[in-house]
């Protein structure tokens, strides 16, 4: 779906603005009043993960003082005839090997969502326990923030379309185009989160 003259520009206003121009610098995380939620150290290597049985994106970003780059970004796809089970040992096996790849300090995953087919919500939760299992293995640091979140912390509304994130993504990143949906929105979600932890007086967002 198109996104609308009024949204391009006040995207192109977030990117073009000092903040938008400074995010890609790594900081320190503070120290939050909260003892529930520990403080994120420098956030060097983030992996997102779009959590999904049959197409899930996954998008890793290296910030630095000289600004944001990403590492590798793509979709873990799983044919319509294979069964559930071979497809959630194929999400198990990739994530081990992304994390062995690229040895991301933080993953954040989408949050999951009110979906009313119960179905499609156990098979999601399936796949995303899958994911999960492995980051947990690997030691890695994981945290979850809401879709919504997300998109207004890129695109600066909270339901804007995929097709406004990957144009997004593109431009933060200096992509040559758009990455698939599934891939822009794993970008984003390790893009926000690093804009979630990087000022003063923030705490870091739920941690899995």
């Amino acid at each position: 779906m198109a996104i609308s003259t009024a949204q391009y520009a006040r995207m192109r206003a977030r990117l073009e603005s000092p903040r938008a121009r400074d995010r890609g610098s790594a900081v320190e995380a503070p120290v939050g009043s909260n003892p529930s939620r520990r403080p994120v150290p420098i956030a060097r290597v983030i992996l997102g993960v779009d959590p999904s049985l049959r197409g899930t994106g996954h998008g890793v970003i290296q910030f630095s003082g000289g600004g944001a780059r990403a590492l590798a970004y793509g979709v873990i796809k799983c044919p319509a005839n294979w069964l559930r089970s071979r497809c959630l040992a194929r999400l198990t096996t990739e994530t081990r090997d992304l994390v062995r790849a690229h040895q991301p300090t933080h993953c954040v995953v989408e949050g999951l969502f009110y979906a009313q087919n119960l179905r499609t919500a156990l098979i999601l939760g399936e796949a995303r326990g899958a994911i999960l299992a492995a980051l947990a293995e690997a030691g890695v640091d994981i945290y979850e923030l809401a879709p919504r979140k997300v998109k207004q912390a890129v695109v600066g509304y909270g339901a804007a379309q995929k097709s406004a994130v990957a144009k997004m993504v593109q431009r933060l990143l200096g992509l040559k185009e758009p990455p698939e949906p599934d891939a822009a929105d794993a970008l984003a979600l390790a893009w926000a989160f690093a804009q979630e932890t990087r000022g003063a007086g923030l705490t870091a967002p739920p941690q899995l």
